[in-house]
């Protein structure tokens, strides 16, 4: 069975609008920490926080978001 896993450009995009993960977080109604397990990859995000961390960036999801199969 292959593995799915999600690769996120977050921390780059954060990093283009000088945004901190606390106050990406406050943004999206989750903890810092939330943010921070994003981008180390330690955490698949719902279909509504990925929408919401892509709203924010004013990009698709696709843009923020790959899955890779392994």
């Amino acid at each position: 069975m292959m593995k799915m896993i999600v690769k996120t450009r977050i921390k780059e995009y954060r990093a283009k609008h000088n945004m901190k993960q606390d106050e990406l977080a406050n943004l999206v109604g989750v903890r810092r920490e939330t943010i921070y397990h994003l981008e180390k990859g330690r955490y698949n995000p719902s279909l509504v926080l990925a929408y919401s961390i892509a709203k924010v960036f004013e990009v698709t999801i696709e843009e923020i978001f790959e899955i890779i199969e392994e």
